[in-house]
């Protein structure tokens, strides 16, 4: 029997270990994080998803060998552009950036995803470290806030067997029926949970005296500046009360705890904030650098590597790219027409460019506006590293099978050069020893680089010498100018409905853009609307039509619409994060209107 061990690519931080027996998928059961289980994503729908077989020039299949000869007269302009998505983990990705720096094209910098919460990570802390999964088994109190760890790390909630569980969540998530307390707050008040936590804290002694005069004198101007935060409105804002607060507190006094962060809680303009605010209850608490404490976010998983990927380009921001500013611009594993903010401003940028090329796996919004459309090959069918950033592991991604379509980035980015009359790139064997030769090996696993069994333990910044750095002030435009109020629905007639917070947490049928999709919109029975009525809904920058799901799961001032929706991204704003250069999905409101 063949059996080859490799790693699943899909943006996710498990990053699951993977045997290939026969040709068939299983999981990697001696993998140290892999729990001896795949995700449905891989396991099915990822199987399922048709794919890009045949190249395409303005409509008209052709050869490979075509289509990449006109994508060399077309990136042969004054102005091209590389976006690329994350259809595709794996680190030989970024090897399009070499052929870009030689034709001297455009890169993008930013992020859609976490850069907002990294940037308040190192403003805090100094450096971005992972948490290990180990000590998340250590732990004797687990606070889940703002993650539904069921739907974006599954292989978590082994972890989470027979510890106490506290969960801060807009939305009663499958954890938050699981937990010993489910704090059920406003949208957007992340911030402020951890500002109250944090004075309560101070205020009733549950502090760790020792740790924070020796990683965190600070604190007592940090105490000060919560108290610059009125009690009361706060908490009505938050939703919550001092019983709800004070109870969260007593469970954790005294206990081994680790917070378990989620994306949504810094998808904001002040995203930074929120997590600087959440690591700083953590350290006034005295909850890091311990067994069984520590925060995880998603960590840097290039930290501490030599990337030879890293490129000097013109770049311009990933979050609003003006891609009407350039001749050419070449989409590399994503589909930003569905998966960037403002879709009415994309899809108008995009019309401005003479040629779009679209290299990836499986039909889309932005293969369909492509002049150019390249078959990509899956993370089965080549050579590949895959870094994770919720583990300390990085395993090799090996090649599986053969597939008579489709061409690596590699050869792709290697062919290009060689077109333009550029030497051809190192090999690929080179590319791939370089990582991994910066990795200890254990067994046969690698671990990172910047790994630490304890993060933190001997004090805050990349050697243990840095004192850690509190929040000193906060201001919100949002909050300012855009404090609606709501009307309570008066009846079932009534067509709109005033504004509600907008969430876009990621879906369990598909992974960013990719596989199962659909258009529902999640809300409160209260709200007076039909299971599987067609409802318009809009904000000030968009509009589309959605099938309600009914949920008492919801608050009644809050809507989700996940991530991988048809249309949702016509409703969000393409506005970047205060610190981090990270897209702000869920900064915006949005109205209901009934269709039938």
């Amino acid at each position: 029997m063949s059996e080859i061990k490799t790693t699943c690519g899909l943006d996710c931080p498990d990053a699951c270990g993977i045997v290939v027996k026969d040709g068939k998928i299983e999981a990697d059961t001696s993998h140290p994080t892999s729990n001896g289980a795949l995700c449905a994503l891989l396991n099915k729908y990822m199987l399922e998803e048709p794919r890009i077989k045949k190249a395409r020039v303005n409509g008209e299949e052709v050869s490979l060998e075509e289509a990449l000869e006109a994508t060399k007269e077309a990136l042969d302009s004054h102005a091209k552009l590389l976006w690329r998505g994350s259809g595709n983990f794996g680190v030989m990705q970024e090897i399009t950036n070499l052929l870009f720096e030689k034709i001297d094209g455009t890169t993008t910098k930013g992020t859609l995803c976490d850069g907002s919460g990294d940037a308040g990570i190192v403003e805090g802390r100094e450096v971005n470290h992972i948490l290990p999964p180990e000590q998340i088994g250590k732990a004797e109190v687990v606070i889940v806030w703002g993650k539904n760890i069921t739907v974006t790390a599954s292989h978590l909630m082994t972890y989470l067997e027979g510890k106490q569980i506290i969960v801060i969540d807009p939305v009663k998530t499958a954890i938050a029926k699981k937990a010993d307390i489910h704090l059920q707050i406003s949208p957007r008040s992340d911030f402020f949970t951890a500002i109250m936590l944090t004075r309560f804290a101070l205020m009733g002694d549950f502090e760790d005296k020792e740790f924070i005069e020796k990683y965190a004198p600070d604190h007592e101007d940090y105490y000060e500046f919560t108290q610059e935060f009125r009690i009361r409105p706060i908490l009505e804002y938050i939703g919550t009360n001092l019983q709800e607060m004070g109870h969260i507190l007593e469970m954790i006094k005294g206990k081994k705890t680790v917070f378990l962060v989620g994306n949504g809680v810094q998808k904001y303009s002040t995203g930074h904030l929120t997590l600087q605010a959440i690591d700083s209850l953590a350290v006034i608490l005295g909850k890091f650098g311990k067994e069984g404490c520590g925060i995880g976010f998603l960590g840097n998983s290039k930290l501490n590597f030599k990337n030879p990927f890293d490129v000097k380009t013109h770049k311009v921001h990933k979050v609003n790219t003006p891609f009407g500013n350039f001749e050419t611009v070449l989409i590399q594993g994503g589909n930003p027409v569905s998966s960037m903010p403002d879709s009415n401003r994309v899809i108008k940028e995009l019309k401005k460019t003479k040629t779009i090329i679209y290299y990836g796996l499986y039909e889309n919004e932005t293969s369909a506006m492509a002049d150019i459309v390249i078959p990509a090959k899956n993370f089965f069918e080549k050579e590949d590293i895959r870094l994770s950033y919720g583990h300390q592991y990085v395993n090799p991604m090996r090649k599986v099978h053969e597939c008579d379509y489709g061409i690596s980035e590699y050869e792709f980015s290697n062919t290009l050069l060689q077109k333009f009359g550029f030497e051809p790139l190192e090999s690929k064997e080179h590319y791939l020893n370089f990582w991994l030769d910066q990795c200890t090996k254990v067994d046969d696993y690698y671990l990172h680089p910047a790994y630490k069994k304890s993060p933190y333990c001997d004090g805050f910044g990349e050697h243990g010498e840095e004192e850690f750095v509190f929040p000193d002030e906060f201001d919100d435009d949002f909050i300012k100018t855009k404090q609606f109020t709501r009307a309570r629905r008066k009846s079932k007639k009534e067509k709109v409905i005033e504004d509600y917070w907008l969430l876009t947490p990621k879906a369990n049928k598909a992974l960013n853009t990719q596989f199962k999709r659909d258009n529902r919109i999640t809300l409160h029975p209260n709200l007076g609307f039909e299971d599987e009525q067609e409802v318009n809904v809009f904000s000030e920058h968009g509009e589309h039509n959605f099938v309600v799901k009914n949920c008492e799961d919801m608050r009644e001032d809050t809507v989700v619409i996940t991530a991988n929706s048809i249309g949702v991204n016509f409703l969000t704003p393409s506005i970047i994060s205060d610190e981090g250069d990270s897209a702000c999905y869920q900064e915006v409101k949005v109205k209901i209107e009934a269709l039938n």
